[in-house]
């Protein structure tokens, strides 16, 4: 699973990415808060920590925006504000838990465990971009009326790719977010799996889908 954390205070941000790996999760940081909200839209993410002040966006706005955009990532407020009114107020920006620090590290990794638990449930949720039809709930895939026969981890791939549309996806965040730690970024894994799942696509009707961003790595045109 992954984590995303908005932290501007460098040493809590450490202190809270190391629990958080300790716990087997992968982890994203983002030190303001408009680099976090574009993250958190991303809709890449199984749960989000956020501070409620943060340079430019705060954690309040965070939230509103990514549940205005229909963003269901469940996300848990970390602040030094203790105020009722303030608890109160990022819960009705759609937040879904509020930690006051100074925080015991096992309590917010039962809270991360807790939300995680809460959003694992399977969701319909459907990609669509011209004829190419990704269900994320079936883990399916198709071109039009024709099914796209897809192995597991090239459904991971597309799925990624889609998810993040229109932005270039580097090779090494692809090898982490699909491969996790089986493979290190010298490999070419990501290359030779983008060219089969490109074959497949284009088998099925759907050329050019995913485009190479050259010096970078890939993109989905949607």
């Amino acid at each position: 699973m992954r984590i995303l954390v908005v932290e501007d205070q460098r040493e809590i941000a450490d202190a809270v990415r190391a629990m958080l790996e300790r716990q087997k999760y992968a982890v994203d940081v983002a030190a303001d808060g408009d680099t976090g909200r574009d993250l958190l839209l991303s809709g890449s993410y199984d749960a989000a920590i956020v501070d409620v002040v943060l340079p430019g966006a705060d954690g309040f706005t965070l939230c509103r925006d990514a549940r205005d955009a229909g963003i269901t990532t469940p996300v848990l407020l970390l602040t030094a504000r203790d105020a009722i009114e303030d608890r109160v107020r990022g819960l009705d920006a759609g937040a879904d838990d509020y930690v006051v620090k100074p925080f015991a590290e096992d309590e917010l990794a039962a809270r991360v465990r807790a939300l995680t638990r809460r959003s694992a449930a399977p969701v319909r949720s459907v990609i669509t971009a011209g004829k190419l039809s990704i269900d994320r709930g079936a883990r399916s895939v198709r071109c039009g009326e024709r099914a796209v026969p897809l192995g597991a981890t090239e459904f991971r791939l597309l799925e990624y790719l889609a998810t993040n549309a229109g932005l270039a996806i580097t090779r090494a965040q692809i090898l982490e977010r699909v491969w996790g730690d089986d493979f290190d970024g010298s490999s070419n894994v990501v290359d030779v799996y983008v060219s089969a799942l490109r074959r497949k696509l284009a088998a099925a009707g759907e050329q050019d889908r995913i485009q190479t961003v050259w010096g970078v790595g890939y993109t989905f045109n949607a």
